[in-house]
């Protein structure tokens, strides 16, 4: 069963109080998350010795979660990933959301879920496990999306060690909503050095492309026998150099049944024998290889964050699918309820 502390982890300027919840398995796992943007600040994980590393980055002190960085750990919506420029109509209504990431809206504005302060309550998962669970309220006109929304995120362990991660919501109006975690994992340690001697596997056999300002595209393409297939396991020195922009791709999930709990990747760092395992019930996976750091950030060990510094894997609805939903439709409406799941799994060599 998990074991669960808190603390103070900080004050906004507003006032109001950060809470630090601390969450620990019987495999070695620790896990740490904030209300502050529901951010995952900590995840140590036994290596194939038993030695223990923080494998996600990101910062000791809420002040850094509260300057410019890029999403580490956070709760990510109400759309997580790009919006083309901003649009979207509904109902019958034109929609125009901030552009903040030109052309183009990204992660939910610039007040997304990643910089709100959410409520959290100790519960009991359906599995019997202890968990955290973050709830929001999203009023109507948010960031200019339509309809208040009630978002609840749910992080876990498992004695297995996995981190289960599960989001649920419900409208009052018919809005876009599709939620991340924005994680950035190197599975070396945290500041010990770029993700480029990992292995990386992604069960899927399409991307959706982008131009060079990481616009979706809006259509379907194979990676077959492209430097961006990784359905065999690839070191990710010898692939990042044919990746555009080096950044990664929005990777399409097939689902045999609709929704249903899949493994979609696999992450191995040789060096310290620890492997992660993703699980997802969503349409996509954003593969970010974290190209546009530059050793401006310094972590929690004191280093700067070099490029390729650490890796995302987004499980997340189609971004843009308020304007294409033939790729997946992100569409919550009155009297659904939006609800999905995503499983980080460790093992070791």
């Amino acid at each position: 069963m998990s074991q669960i502390k808190t603390r103070n982890f900080g004050r906004l300027p507003t006032g109001e109080t950060v809470q630090e919840y601390t969450l620990a398995n019987a495999g070695g796992l620790t896990l740490k998350l904030i209300t502050f943007g529901g951010i995952i600040t900590e995840l140590h994980v036994p290596d194939r010795h038993g030695v223990v590393a923080d494998v996600v980055l990101g910062f000791n002190h809420l002040a850094g979660y509260l300057g410019p960085h890029p999403h580490f750990g956070a709760i990510t919506g109400r759309v997580a990933g790009r919006i083309t420029g901003g649009r979207f109509s509904l109902a019958g209504r034109d929609y125009q959301l901030l552009v903040n990431n030109p052309p183009n809206h990204l992660h939910g504005g610039a007040v997304g879920f990643d910089k709100c302060l959410w409520r959290a309550q100790i519960v009991q998962t359906p599995e019997g496990f202890d968990g955290v669970k973050l709830a929001y309220h999203s009023p109507h006109g948010e960031e200019g999306y339509p309809g208040n929304v009630e978002v609840a995120v749910t992080y876990s362990l498992t004695d297995a060690n996995e981190v289960i991660i599960c989001y649920e919501a419900v409208a009052d109006q018919t809005t876009p909503l599709s939620l991340t975690n924005h994680s950035y994992f190197n599975l070396a340690g945290e500041g010990r050095g770029t993700i480029e001697n990992h292995w990386l596997q992604i069960t899927s056999s399409e991307i959706v492309p982008t131009d060079e300002q990481m616009t979706l595209l809006g259509m379907r393409s194979p990676v077959a026998g492209k430097t961006n297939d990784f359905n065999r396991s690839k070191r990710l020195g010898d692939a990042i150099s044919g990746l555009l922009n080096s950044h990664g791709d929005n990777y399409l999930i097939a689902h045999p049944i609709r929704k249903s709990l899949q493994l979609v990747a696999r992450l191995e760092d040789p060096s310290s024998g620890r492997i992660m395992e993703v699980l997802t019930t969503e349409d996509c996976l954003q593969l970010y290889t974290a190209a546009f750091m530059d050793n401006s950030l310094i972590g929690k060990s004191g280093r700067a964050y070099p490029k390729f510094g650490g890796l995302c894997l987004e499980c997340q609805g189609y971004p843009d699918g308020v304007n294409h939903p033939e790729l997946g439709d992100i569409i919550l409406k009155p009297g659904q309820a939006y609800q999905q799941t995503t499983i980080y799994r460790f093992q070791k060599t």
